[in-house]
């Protein structure tokens, strides 16, 4: 079961999000600020994040940022999800190592793509390195 991490400081937010994946398999947990987000993303390891960017405390850039240059979390799939719509936003935010980013107010069916297309490269990612685990040479006895 794949666990996602709903960050908004919004309740309103968090529920709706949590309310669309609720039912679908996933483990949801949530945080509503940037320090709580690193804190259960280093407990939990989520295997995706969906989180806004203007948050109390450290700021949603600043969150992906720390979580992408730490050996422990950089292989979680990070998902901005967030009202800042400027373009130079986008390529901010992607600079600092999200994995897609969805401008605010966003349509259900969007959100779900990003999901599933963000959680189908973990899966893919788990199976290679599976494969390449598997396929090392066996060491024969001597």
């Amino acid at each position: 079961m794949h666990k996602i991490l709903v960050v908004d400081d919004s309740p309103t937010i968090r529920k709706a999000v949590t309310n669309l994946l609720d039912g679908r398999g996933y483990q949801i947990m949530t945080a509503s600020d940037g320090e709580e987000a690193l804190h259960k993303a280093t407990q939990e390891h989520p295997h995706l994040i969906l989180l806004d960017v203007v948050l109390p405390g450290a700021n949603g850039f600043q969150v992906c940022r720390q979580l992408k240059t730490n050996e422990a979390t950089k292989d979680i799939k990070i998902i901005l999800v967030t009202s800042k719509g400027q373009k130079t936003d986008r390529f901010w935010g992607l600079k600092q190592g999200a994995d897609a980013y969805i401008t605010k107010p966003f349509e259900h069916a969007e959100l779900l793509r990003q999901v599933e297309a963000s959680l189908s490269s973990v899966r893919i990612e788990g199976l290679h390195s599976m494969k390449d685990r598997d396929s090392s040479p066996i060491p024969t006895p001597a």
